[in-house]
């Protein structure tokens, strides 16, 4: 058994297509994810490498179990969640936590989403007003959003992610980073002084709605069980490739900036470390991934969380639909819009925002987790006791992330933008 296990899956990575993972993995190698991944170079060096490899297998897991709901129910994971609740009440509480949650926190990741094209901006026109851009970004995502006129833009900017994610693994090859220090990172190491930092590493990886999105991508791309060992390859190495790009960005900072008591302020000073690839253009090519990296996940953050509206809600007919997805996907844009406009640094946005999402996470997970375990219509098909005892100790220790940063000082100074 064991033996025809094995096989399916050397079968699978022979065959092996980019799919609804790899979708995930290009919406999380965003502006956040370049900005955290560099601030944890520069301020804690190869140290927090551990946390990245976590939230990289945290995210092969988490989006493997919501891909497997998906493909087993061919449901939604928001409907199917609704649909695993014993009674109305719950199913109420349950809507109304989610959809809460989803939203404040989708708000604040836009925020940081528009932060990320203004510093890409800047970084490649720094003459451009600062106070005009999050009006200026957020106003273009809305008009993309109603009009439906994404999809054409996404692709060209997917692609300018990609050369960028590219350019950081080249980038770190050419620095040539001290080999035992950077393994000595993958130790695991937690302070007060960059617990703050590792939460945000959790949350620019482990992205909440994603678990939504790749869900409902699944079912469309997957029919049935035998093609769960595909769907499972492709969610590995996608997943896989996102988390060594980011591994990349921090071990490509640690050596170009720890120990130099540098400040990252903008894209300008980030741009740094791409500058043995790229020379002094290194700032323009950074602001243009930047760019590209942050009006991507600024329209599909806001749809994402219209999708799960609808889904949740229920909503039937193509015009009530229509105005549900529209007018939620707007709202979020448009908080998003004016908390990037408060005149908080873009680097303190998208930091907090990332924070903000580590904090979201364990309650999306905690209804995954309760619904792989409980649902009677996956018992044909339950995931192994690995996927879900791995499952469970990622909830615990998120939780206990979230939990030890919100009852400290120092992060809750963070948060209120007081230090």
């Amino acid at each position: 058994m064991l033996k025809i296990k094995i096989m399916g899956i050397g079968k699978a990575l022979l065959q092996y297509r980019p799919g609804p993972a790899m979708l995930v993995s290009a919406a999380f190698i965003g502006p956040g994810t370049v900005t955290i991944c560099t601030l944890s170079g520069v301020k804690f060096g190869y140290s927090l490498l551990w946390v990245m490899l976590f939230a990289t297998f945290a995210t092969i897991i988490l989006q493997n179990l919501a891909s497997h709901v998906a493909i087993i129910l061919q449901k939604g994971l928001g409907e199917a969640i609704l649909d695993a609740l014993p009674n109305k009440l719950t199913k109420i509480l349950f809507s109304i936590i989610l959809i809460t949650a989803l939203f404040v926190g989708n708000s604040a990741y836009e925020s940081g989403n528009i932060a990320g094209v203004m510093m890409g901006i800047n970084a490649i026109n720094p003459q451009i007003t600062p106070s005009l851009l999050p009006l200026l970004v957020g106003g273009f995502v809305i008009l993309m959003v109603f009009f439906g006129a994404q999809k054409w833009l996404e692709k060209i900017l997917i692609a300018i992610v990609v050369v960028m994610s590219i350019s950081f693994l080249i980038s770190l090859i050419i620095v040539k980073p001290n080999f035992a220090l950077m393994m000595g990172g993958f130790i695991p190491n937690l302070s007060d002084e960059n617990l703050f930092t590792a939460i945000a590493l959790v949350g620019t990886t482990i992205v909440p709605y994603n678990l939504f999105l790749h869900a409902a991508l699944s079912k469309k791309h997957w029919k049935s069980a035998d093609k769960l060992t595909e769907a499972n390859v492709e969610n590995a190495v996608s997943i896989s490739l996102g988390g060594l790009v980011s591994m990349a960005i921090i071990a490509t900072a640690a050596a170009a900036f720890f120990g130099n008591n540098i400040e990252i302020q903008s894209a300008a000073d980030m741009a740094g470390q791409m500058r043995p690839l790229f020379g002094d253009v290194a700032q323009y090519a950074l602001g243009a991934g930047l760019f590209a990296a942050g009006l991507t996940s600024a329209i599909t953050a806001p749809m994402a969380t219209a999708y799960i509206a609808c889904e949740i809600t229920g909503a039937q007919g193509k015009n009530y639909e229509q105005i549900l997805f529209k007018s939620t996907a707007i709202l979020v844009a448009a908080i998003g819009t004016a908390l990037a406009s408060l005149g908080i640094k873009p680097v303190e946005i998208i930091t907090i925002a990332q924070f903000a999402n580590g904090l979201l996470l364990p309650i999306v997970a905690l209804f995954l987790m309760i619904l792989i375990t409980s649902s009677s219509a996956l018992a044909a098909h339950r995931p192994g006791k690995i996927k879900i005892i791995s499952g469970w100790v990622i909830l615990i220790f998120c939780t206990f992330l979230g939990a030890k940063s919100l009852l400290g000082a120092e992060s809750l100074t963070h948060i209120l933008g007081l230090s």
